[in-house]
């Protein structure tokens, strides 16, 4: 049986809004879905859109998952991210887009990421993402217009989630946009895990989630040849 590989898509985003708010990604939502994808023997290679360093935010060295993150090769390896433009999504059987507040700049707006998703897509690929990860979605659209997220099943962090965080930091309210766009979307109770999955479109709403969307990919890959 030959080796899975996701490409987990991060921001290269350190700081965020008027009040300069310390950002990158959440830590927990690559460390958590990393060693799920990691004990079912499935590589994880990572990109962002400038290459390089990847900031982050949220760590909590209580956690022994998100402290064995920390120390492990994949750490060092993601802070030397491949640059996103020079990647071929095809050549992985997922890609992934953690959340934290980075996105919400970069990975809101990347042309590549666009390409990205949508190369991934209509590849077969399994499309995934949690928390703010699903920002990645706004903006790409079919040939024929269709906005990607139209009628599809999905979450992200939640307005009332953003409400009591970080709605002074952000230029808008990712579930507001998302369901403007036509998405279905759908949440639970603030900082509850939930899962989603619509066909190969897998997505968490929140921190919470991390775990339960590693898992599912595992799942979604384990149908793939």
């Amino acid at each position: 049986m030959r080796v899975k590989h996701v490409l987990c898509i991060a921001t290269n985003t350190a700081v965020i809004g008027n009040f300069e708010r310390t950002t990158g990604f959440f830590f927990p939502e690559i460390a958590h879905p990393f060693e799920v994808l990691e004990k079912a023997g499935i590589a994880v290679e990572f990109a962002s859109p400038l290459g390089g360093i990847v900031p982050h935010d949220g760590y909590d060295g209580s956690d022994p998952v998100q402290k064995r993150f920390l120390e492990s090769a994949a750490f060092r390896r993601l802070q030397s991210s491949r640059r996103l433009s020079e990647v071929d999504v095809l050549d992985y059987d997922a890609i992934f887009f953690p959340g934290g507040l980075g996105p919400m700049v970069d990975i809101s707006k990347d042309r590549y990421v666009k390409q990205a998703v949508l190369r991934a897509w209509n590849g077969g690929k399994i499309v995934s993402a949690v928390c703010h990860g699903p920002v990645a979605f706004l903006g790409a659209r079919f040939e024929d217009g269709t906005p990607f997220v139209k009628g599809r099943k999905l979450t992200s962090f939640s307005k009332a989630e953003e409400d009591g965080y970080a709605a002074r930091d952000v230029d808008f309210d990712l579930e507001g946009v998302l369901r403007e766009a036509g998405a279905e979307y759908t949440c639970v109770d603030p900082w509850q895990p939930h899962l989603i999955v619509d066909g190969r479109l897998i997505t968490g709403q929140n921190p919470a989630s991390g775990s339960i969307v590693g898992k599912a990919i595992v799942e979604a890959l384990a149908k793939v040849d």
